[in-house]
């Protein structure tokens, strides 16, 4: 999955082998069928050498070697501490009391609180890698926010979300809290407060309700519905039979997917618009236990 699609605009898009973007609109038929095992990729632009096999359920996408290899050149992990960009500290909100401070390259924009399906966000700050993971850390601990937060946790949030004027009326509280707290690290230039929020990109109004959550894909399995909204790596589908699904694209990685045609799935004795396995969506106080 990329944000940016395959026209350089802000929608959603899901990348194949070779780099081609399949651009994703809002409304569109979403329908394909999966085909034999699902192998790893590889990692940093080199290809598995074993195209080891994956298991169905992982969201990594790799296998242990390559992750190794992605993690050894990851920001995120602090194995690239001496990273010469510049690096923005951000405050992103995901739900009512879902928050989180982060850090991110500069070059990449707002990229990453797409790619996070953060609803809303502010910068923060700029400066070096060090200082921005230095005042990242300090802010995470005196506003007393994770440092991630579970996608199940915001895939709940996501139903039934407050307006557009309390979301934004939320993410300025935190911000001046942030303002207020000692001891940010002196080299990092303060930036202010700009509400952006990605409610509309992500279609979120038309998210009413979620049935179940694909949890792997299956070699002959499949997946027809119509596509009603997306943030991060997820697909809000409305599947052939009503059902609200959603899709983890990550699970989507290693996988040889082929099209299904217009009524192809119908003539088949099991029908329907989802044949891969499906979990139900815990409940609030499942998931909030398993954050806290």
């Amino acid at each position: 999955m990329r944000w940016g699609g395959a026209g350089g605009g802000r929608g959603p898009g899901l990348v194949w082998e070779g780099g081609r973007v399949s651009g994703l609109g809002y409304g569109q038929r979403v329908a394909f069928r999966v085909v034999g095992e699902r192998r790893c990729p590889g990692a940093r632009g080199n290809r598995c050498p074993v195209e080891a096999r994956l298991p169905g359920r992982s969201t990594g996408g790799l296998c242990p070697e390559c992750a190794r290899l992605d993690r050894a050149h990851s920001v995120a992990a602090d194995t690239a501490a001496g990273d010469p960009r510049t690096f923005r500290v951000y405050l992103a909100w995901f739900g009512p009391g879902l928050v989180k401070v982060g850090i991110t390259a500069e070059e990449r924009g707002g990229a990453r609180l797409l790619e996070q399906g953060a609803v809303a966000y502010t910068w923060l700050g700029r400066g070096a890698l060090m200082a921005a993971r230095r005042t990242e850390e300090l802010l995470g601990t005196a506003l007393g926010v994770p440092d991630r937060v579970p996608y199940a946790v915001k895939r709940l949030a996501r139903v039934g979300l407050p307006g557009a004027a309390e979301r934004v009326a939320e993410v300025t509280g935190l911000y001046r809290r942030a303002a207020e707290v000692g001891g940010w690290d002196e080299t990092l230039e303060r930036l202010p407060l700009g509400v952006e929020d990605h409610a509309e990109v992500f279609a979120l109004g038309a998210v009413e309700r979620i049935d179940g959550v694909v949890a792997e894909l299956v070699d002959g399995g499949w997946l027809v519905g119509r596509l009603v909204a997306a943030a991060g790596p997820d697909l809000h589908l409305e599947a052939e039979g009503g059902e609200a699904v959603v899709l983890d694209t990550r699970l989507m990685v290693g996988w040889g997917l082929a099209a299904v045609a217009e009524g192809e799935m119908g003539e088949r004795e099991s029908g329907g618009g989802v044949a891969v396995p499906v979990v139900g969506v815990p409940g609030e106080e499942e998931v909030q236990g398993g954050l806290f």
